[in-house]
Order: C-alpha cells, then structure tokens, then sequence
C-alpha cells in the first residue's frame, strides 16, 4: 500500500499525516489488491480542503471535501471514498457473477440461435402520435428522458421525429413533402 500525504499552505504536522494515513488504511478491508492512494491538504484562509486520490487496480476514485477543520475534512472525505470504493467493488462482483451465469445461458443461446434462422425479431408497439408543436414537443422530450419523440406535426399534420443528438443539441425529421 503506497500513501502520500502532501501539505499545501500549511505547516507539514505528524499528527495530520498519521490520522490521514490511518483513515485511507481502513480502506485495505474492502480490496484484495494493492492501493495507491495521494492525499492532498490543502488550507486557503478559514478553508481546509481534503483531496484524496485512490487507484485500484487502474480505476481512479477521487473526492474532496471542505470544510472549516482539517481532521473533519479528512474524515468526510474519507466517507465519500469508502462509499465509491463500496459501489466500485459491488460493481466488479456483479459484473463476475453475470459473466458466470453468461457463460451457461449463452451455451444454451448459441444452440437455439443455430437452430432458428437468422431472421431479425420485430417487435410492435402502438403508439398515439399527438399533434404538437414541435417546440412542445421539445418541451415533452425533456420532461420525458427519452431518447426520441414521435409526434404529429400541428401545422403540415405529418408525422414527425424529435431526437437528443449527441451533443446536447435536438434533431427534427420530417417527412418531404
């Protein structure tokens, strides 16, 4: 377990760096690998910061905390991590147990599908295309979450689709007359 403890803006105490050090070591429970992990205390008038870094086997979690004293910084950064490395670790089980009930299913997937034709499946959905607006139906699509709207155009009484674009940005598809 390598730990580095680095001081900005302040005087470097033993006190500081040993409760640091003993904060990020409760974290050696939740992982079986080896952990890297950069601490960063850093105080700016009435403020006292606390940036830690953890590297777990090439995935990099980081938080930062602030408040008006340096051991409760520590110690409410220290929360956020364990909460992230907690989240990170379920993640990686059941990402295992998934692959392990994968690998039986698409065994029994792969002889199904070689039996059936290669056709694709098309499945229906019924939908009412309301008439709108189509900055109404902007408004729908971003109260919606969806990725898309299809809507009735009010004004040309067409069919028409509204779409995120992926840079934030909406596409509009209407039919040429």
């Amino acid at each position: 377990m390598d730990i580095t403890v680095t001081f900005r803006h302040m005087e470097p105490t033993e006190s500081l760096r040993d409760y640091a050090i003993e904060k990020i070591s409760k974290i050696k429970k939740y992982l079986y690998s080896p952990l890297e992990a950069h601490v960063v205390l850093t105080v700016e008038k009435f403020r006292h910061q606390a940036h830690v870094t953890v590297s777990v086997d090439g995935t990099r979690i980081k938080a930062v905390e602030e408040t008006e004293d340096m051991y409760s910084a520590i110690d409410q950064v220290m929360d956020k991590i364990e909460k992230q490395v907690k989240r990170h670790i379920s993640k990686i089980r059941n990402r295992r147990s998934e692959n392990q009930k994968g690998e039986s299913a698409s065994l029994a997937e792969a002889d199904d599908e070689s039996a059936a034709m290669d056709e694709p499946i098309i499945e229906v959905e019924p939908m009412a295309a309301k008439p709108m607006d189509p900055e109404e139906a902007a408004m729908q699509l971003n109260l919606s979450g969806q990725d898309f709207l299809v809507f009735r155009n009010a004004k040309t009484q067409k069919i028409n689709v509204l779409y995120k674009k992926g840079d934030g940005n909406l596409g509009l598809i209407q039919p040429s007359s």
